[in-house]
Formats: C-alpha cells, structure tokens, sequence
C-alpha cells in the first residue's frame, strides 16, 4: 500500500509544485517504503546500503583512453547492484531522502580528487573554494522528474565538504546551448562530434567562477564524453576544472572497480552519455594568490 501511494505521487503528480515534493518527503517518513537499494526492510534506506556507500572506497574512473579533454576523473562506486538501484530511485522515481547519502558519496569521490597526484586542489592557506558545477540537466527532464537530480547531490556533496573542514559551494554554471542527437549506435568519435559544442557557460554567470577551483560533478559517468564536453565549456570560460568526480562509474566485462567503468558504443540503454533521452537541452574571495587551478578573480572595483 505504501508503495502504490508514493507511486502514485511520484509518476501521476507534477513534482515541481513544492507542496507536492513537500507531501512527497513527508510520505516518505510517515509511510517508508522498502529500501531502495535492496527493496527489504521499511525504510527508503537501509542499515546495509548505507554502509555500502560509505565504505565504498572512491578510486579513478572512466574509460581507457579516456576522450580528449577529460579531466582526471574519480568515482565512489561501481554503477551496479544496489548503488545503480540507489541513484535509479532518486533520479528517476523522486526518492529526495537519498539525496544526502548519495551526496556523502560523491563528497568521497571529491575528496579522493585532493590527494595527489592531482593534489592541486589542496585546501591549505591560499586555496580557492572548491566550486562543484553540476553537469545541467535539460529543462524538460527537470520538469518531468520534478527536480534536478545532480544539482541536488552537488548540493548535498557540498554541505557534507564543509563539515569537513572543506570550503565548497555548488555553481550551476553550465547550459544547454543545442540539441544533442540519439547517441545510441555512436562510436566514441561520433560521440564527441556530437556533443562538442552543446554545452557553454553564458557570459552572465562567469562571475560564479571567479577565485575558484572548479570540479565538474554527476551522478554517474559512462563514456566521460558529456563531462570531457562540460570540461571544454569550463575551459573556454577561462575556469578549466583539474578533476571531476561521480557518485557511480558503468563497469563493463568483469571488473570489479570504478577503475573500469565505462559502456561500449550505444551507451547505456541507447541514452545519451548525460544518462537522460536525448532532448535539447555574496562574499568577494579575499584578495590573495590562490594558487595553480583556481579561476582568475574579477578585479576589485575601487
């Protein structure tokens, strides 16, 4: 029954009006579901899959070669089993209280990107925030799941960053510039013919950039040629980002470890390396030197 009822809210009702998602979140504590991960128990999230995310051990991703452009990329977890259930759940079915485990992942899988050797991104004295930029997601997914999954998770990543120690904001910078065509079928070259220049960062918004050290994030990574893409973007807006990190990586054959993850052309069930059907898409930093990776501060006006 309490199933049925959630369901109902999640596919039947527009999720973009915020009393829905708010009686959505409250369904969710007043009548839990079985766990998302594992589906037993009464609880969106069980004692064991929690743990499964937190001990999982972030690790480099991505496919070998990786596409040009693709900057050193780290993951939390493979995208299989339980983990794959977990990021299905609160991407495409709205389960909005696995937002902050996953998120607690993906701050794993940033963190993982600050020891060497891409330790460029230290945090000691003179280090510019940490500034998550999302991967965007189109308007018309957005619109029908009700939220936006990955800037969610890039949000919760960041809250998890600072209470560690870790100074980081989330800059949803990145925007759809043209439609992207069906990426089923693709080698990896027509991939990246595809998707080059779908992706920019308006004028308007590279402010939010400015003094700091840019890490694209998403939840899952299959090819790296939508994030290699995102890298271009950030690149020509003059904030090139040194490390990108997922809360999951595809694997393929029989490895085991985010270190294999990636799909073969076609991609993961004919979606687009986004993972979605494709569609068209306060306070100044102190004056100071940041130090290699960071983007380059906007003049103090006098």
């Amino acid at each position: 029954m309490t199933n049925l009822v959630t369901a109902r809210i999640a596919t039947a009702t527009p999720a973009a009006n915020p009393a829905l998602r708010i009686l959505r979140e409250l369904l969710d504590l007043l009548l839990p579901a079985h766990c998302a991960g594992c589906r037993t128990g009464c609880s969106p999230l069980c004692a064991s899959c929690r743990a499964e995310l937190r001990t999982a051990r972030a690790r480099p991703a991505g496919p070998q070669p990786p596409p040009p452009g693709l900057p050193p990329l780290y993951a939390a977890a493979p995208y299989a089993d339980r983990v794959r259930q977990l990021l299905l759940a609160h991407k495409e079915r709205g389960a909005l209280s696995l937002a902050g485990p996953l998120g607690e992942a993906l701050a794993a899988a940033v963190r993982a990107a600050l020891e060497p050797p891409e330790g460029g991104l230290a945090t000691g004295p003179g280090a510019g925030p940490l500034l998550l930029v999302p991967m965007p997601s189109a308007r018309r997914a957005v619109r029908a799941r009700g939220h936006d999954p990955t800037l969610r998770l890039a949000r919760a990543a960041a809250r998890e960053l600072r209470r560690a120690g870790i100074a980081a904001a989330v800059a949803p910078v990145l925007r759809h510039r043209r439609a992207v065509a069906d990426q089923s079928g693709l080698l990896a070259a027509e991939r990246r013919r595809n998707l080059h220049g779908a992706l920019t960062v308006p004028a308007r918004l590279t402010a939010r950039l400015s003094g700091g050290r840019p890490v694209l994030v998403d939840d899952l990574v299959t090819t790296g040629a939508s994030l290699a893409e995102a890298a271009r973007a950030l690149h020509a807006a003059g904030c090139p980002p040194l490390v990108a990190a997922t809360v999951a990586a595809t694997i393929r054959g029989t490895g085991t470890g985010a270190g294999t993850a990636r799909h073969g052309p076609g991609g993961a069930g004919g979606r687009t390396a986004r993972g979605e059907p494709p569609e068209p898409h306060g306070t100044r930093p102190a004056e100071r030197d940041l130090g290699p990776g960071s983007c380059p501060k906007d003049p103090v006006p006098p």
